[in-house]
Parts: structure tokens; C-alpha cells; sequence
């Protein structure tokens, strides 16, 4: 989700909930204690030098059980950072702890923003000699052939 579909996302809600890829809401009572920009700069298995750069919110949670951040506060807070992330319309990307601290995308249901997982790939296949996965076929799922001769037919 890029940031300017999330903020046109907040102005519709009435609560921040997010939603972890396992289905659990993140306690209500979260915060939103830093956002900003993170950039990347690698080279990859290839030899390629890559930049990536995400928009980045890290939620906490706190023993403060009442603390809500309401759509407005957040808006505010994204306005207070716009500027660090150079007019760029970038992916938003959410740092969450459970037992580790998480990366994640983020993705809308309509109502919640959903934590969606990321996974590692291999940026270079075609020069690192990985072959591409082949895609295989169950029995039923391949074409049945007619016959060319039929009972009755005289060809056999």
C-alpha cells in the first residue's frame, strides 16, 4: 500500500485497527512512535547496486490500556513526516514486535489496515543460476486425448 492510499484510507475510518497476518487485531491501545523514511542501498547476488526505499511506521504497545490513536492524531503525525520522505508516493511498510521485531506490508480490508507478510527472494535469479520453479501437473489436470479409433470404427 502506498502512503497516499493509506492516508486517503484514514480519512474514511473512524478507529486505527491493524491486523496481524495471523488474524489478531494489534491491542488497541498501540502507538505509532516513530515514522519515516528507510532506505536500503545493497548489491545483490548479481553484482547489481539497488536502492529500495519504504515509508516506514513502527507500533508499539504499551501498558497505557487506554490510549487510543485516533485517525486525526495519526493524519497529524504523517503530516509532521511528509517531509522526510521527499513528495515520494511510496510503499508504507509497518514494524511490529511479537516475538521478534516484524516487517510488514500493508494492505486494507475496507475497514482494518492488514499486516501483510513479506518474504525474502533472490533479486538476481538469471545470474545466480537458480532455476525457476516448474509447475507441476497433476494427472487430472492434463488434457485427455480422443482416441483415434473408435469401437466400430475398422481402424484397429
Amino acid at each position: 500500500m502506498k502512503l497516499s492510499q493509506f492516508k486517503k484510507h484514514l480519512a474514511t475510518i473512524s478507529a486505527v485497527n491493524f491486523v496481524q497476518p495471523n488474524g489478531t487485531f494489534v491491542p488497541r491501545h498501540f502507538h505509532v512512535t516513530e515514522a519515516g523514511l528507510t532506505t536500503k542501498h545493497f548489491i545483490d547476488c548479481g553484482g547489481t547496486v539497488r536502492t529500495e526505499k519504504t515509508i516506514n511506521f513502527q507500533v508499539w504497545v504499551a501498558q497505557d490500556f487506554n490510549h487510543r490513536l485516533e485517525p486525526n492524531k495519526l493524519q497529524k503525525i504523517i503530516s509532521l513526516s511528509e517531509n522526510l520522505f521527499g513528495n515520494e508516493d511510496l510503499e508504507v511498510e509497518v514494524e511490529y514486535q511479537t516475538e521478534t521485531i516484524g516487517r510488514y506490508g500493508l494492505d486494507t480490508n475496507g475497514e482494518n489496515f492488514m499486516l501483510t507478510a513479506k518474504a525474502t527472494d533472490c533479486l538476481a535469479k538469471d545470474n545466480c543460476g537458480v532455476p525457476e520453479a516448474k509447475h507441476k501437473l497433476e494427472l487430472s489436470e492434463l488434457p485427455t486425448e480422443k482416441s483415434c479409433c473408435s469401437p466400430g470404427g475398422g481402424c484397429c
